[in-house]
């Protein structure tokens, strides 16, 4: 299964983060496994990033348009590689 992530650090009146879902469809991610959310990206408990990871098993993609859509921190970037493997 493909999955995509997008996240913006804002609310919806200040970032808009269709880019994203729009950029995520071309990639080939059906609009209902594109995982959204308003959010710091030094935040760990972000709901949307936790039930993709709740999701996601063997042999499942994410994609995420870069890098600090997922995480601003290098460890915790980490932590979500060795999850991914691991599942």
């Amino acid at each position: 299964m493909l999955y995509g992530y997008a996240r913006c650090s804002t609310n919806e009146k200040k970032q808009d983060i269709d880019r994203q879902r729009r950029e995520l469809k071309a990639m080939g991610v059906e609009l209902n496994n594109i995982f959204w959310e308003y959010e710091s990206g030094t935040n760990n408990d972000r709901i949307q990033l936790d039930r993709l990871m709740k999701m996601v098993k063997e042999g499942d993609t994410i994609v995420s348009l870069e890098v600090s859509r997922l995480t601003r921190s290098t460890q915790k970037l980490c932590e979500i590689v060795k999850e991914v493997e691991q599942k």
